[in-house]
């Protein structure tokens, strides 16, 4: 089995790698099939794949760690790669047919994925079938396959469920679409789906799963009975952490050459101004660190206990992301503002930093207001629901 440990050291092997091809992965709006094979002879897609297929099944913290460590090098990188694994992760949650039908003909599998149900469908004989368009789908030039939402119908076409739906990505069309300011080379596209045939051993019920109620035979397996929203908010953490640790290593290494302009100050590094500014920032950093170790410890220890964790320790996840990822955002605008007006300059990799840090920050899933809010209300016994993704 390989380790924990195995695994960051081969993430942060990879990091001169991403980050000599993290302008082509920008200006090409996807990650190159260079680092893409890299990747995949490291074994880094397989961090949540059964070991039954051959993979690692490690574990959050192994997730939350590698994605940082592969985010120091390039965040749209780091960002495919933990989608890929989360997308792969929500497979071994299906029964086992429909994970044979991924990974058994392919244990190097790669599932990317959108939880948002934007398809119709009808209910036939053994299935359904499908259409619709999922944006924005992360990954979507390097994945055989696709997890997307439906609304589950009965014979009549009542909506009387919300599942998630394994399909083959030849079955879908891909729209190119994602033209943004961030995060660029995730190539987060729209996959569009017409009258697809989804049998009934690859839908899922998202509710289901929210409170735990998975429906693979293998109990077994820890990480494949993990609190399903916690796992699904916690990964979008790990990109943030190591874009904040990558901003502050670019401003510390040139803080001792670059002067203050219009200023007695020949470097930055002997301004108390600027030594504050810093500390700060690494601080937050720390912050975020410590909060989504934390998260990833509970969400193992629970798994490893056999015990899905109740809906305020749930809560308790969203908001410890939301606050570690907003504490990442808040350190990086420190950081630009002690670099000055260089930051933005186009050779300059703190303005993909900072471009690619508050796109992905935005993340519905990520937002650290509603996190808050859910989170408050669960600590004082409010019983009003705003979001089933807790």
């Amino acid at each position: 089995m390989t380790t924990h440990d195995e695994l960051l050291a081969r993430a942060v092997a990879l990091q001169p790698l991403l980050r000599e091809h993290a302008a082509t992965t920008e200006s090409g709006r996807r990650v190159p099939d260079e680092v893409i094979d890299a990747l995949a002879e490291s074994g880094l897609f397989k961090l949540a794949t059964p070991r039954r297929y051959g993979g690692h099944q490690s574990s959050m913290r192994t997730m939350l760690e590698v994605s940082a460590a592969l985010a120091e090098g390039d965040g749209s990188t780091s960002w495919v790669v933990t989608l890929v694994n989360v997308c792969n992760w929500l497979t071994s949650l299906f029964p086992a047919k429909a994970q044979d039908d991924v990974f058994g003909s392919d244990p190097e599998a790669k599932v990317t994925g959108v939880l948002t149900p934007t398809s119709t469908t009808v209910k036939v004989d053994g299935g359904w079938r499908v259409s619709g368009r999922w944006y924005y789908n992360s990954g979507s030039p390097h994945s055989g396959w696709a997890v997307l939402g439906i609304p589950v119908t009965d014979a009549d076409g009542t909506v009387v469920d919300q599942g998630l739906a394994l399909i083959p990505r030849e079955d879908l069309d891909l729209e190119d679409t994602w033209f943004v300011a961030g995060m660029k080379g995730t190539a987060s596209n729209c996959l569009i789906g017409e009258d697809v045939f989804v049998p009934e051993h690859r839908v899922i019920s998202v509710p289901d799963a929210i409170e735990g109620r998975y429906a693979t035979e293998y109990e077994d397996e820890v990480l494949s009975r993990s609190a399903f929203v916690p796992i699904l908010s916690l990964v979008l953490a790990g990109p943030q952490l190591g874009l904040g640790r990558a901003a502050l290593k670019y401003v510390t290494d040139k803080a001792g050459q670059k002067p203050i302009s219009y200023t007695f100050y020949e470097t930055q590094a002997e301004s108390v101004a600027v030594q504050l500014q810093v500390a700060e920032a690494a601080l937050r950093i720390d912050t975020a660190t410590l909060l989504a170790e934390r998260a990833a410890a509970e969400i193992d220890e629970a798994a490893a206990a056999g015990r899905y964790p109740d809906f305020t320790e749930r809560a308790r996840v969203r908001a410890y992301t939301g606050w570690a990822i907003q504490n990442v955002l808040d350190a990086i605008g420190i950081l630009l503002n002690v670099h000055g007006a260089a930051s933005f300059a186009e050779f300059n990799p703190l303005q993909r930093i900072w471009r690619d840090a508050n796109t992905a920050g935005r993340h519905a899933v990520a937002a650290p207001t509603v996190a808050l809010e859910v989170y408050g209300k669960a600590l004082l016994g409010v019983d009003e629901t705003i979001t089933p993704l807790v």
